[in-house]
């Protein structure tokens, strides 16, 4: 596997206040992401190389303020023809996350370099 093949995963840090969501929660939506993001495109010859090799895989977990620069990101994606899947909660219809399937870093980071890495 290429070591520079990586996932980015973006987080409403907000919600943990906003809501009274626990990280645990918020953490649940991430996983529902990553999860949705890798069937979608599991054909795809990334994500086959990223799944090859299930000790090496190597996500970056990142936090946003608020759901409008969440949808803008996915905007901003769907603009470049980065494949990623927002997760919107149901049956509350809320944007909690997102995240890419695996890319090679380089075709990708500059999409997430004004997000700072999710603390709890």
């Amino acid at each position: 596997m290429s070591s520079n093949l990586m996932q980015y995963v973006v987080v409403r840090k907000d919600l943990l206040k906003m809501t009274g969501w626990s990280t645990g929660a918020l953490i649940t939506q991430a996983c529902h992401a990553c999860v949705a993001v890798i069937h979608t495109y599991y054909s795809n010859s990334d994500t086959q190389k990223y799944l090859s090799d299930l000790d090496r895989m190597h996500k970056v977990t990142l936090e946003t303020l608020d759901e409008e620069s969440l949808v803008s990101l996915s905007k901003t994606l769907e603009e470049n023809n980065i494949d990623h899947k927002l997760w919107i909660e149901q049956p509350e219809n809320v944007p909690t996350c997102l995240a890419i399937r695996p890319y090679e870093k380089s075709q990708v980071q500059e999409y997430f370099k004004k997000f700072k890495l999710f603390r709890s």
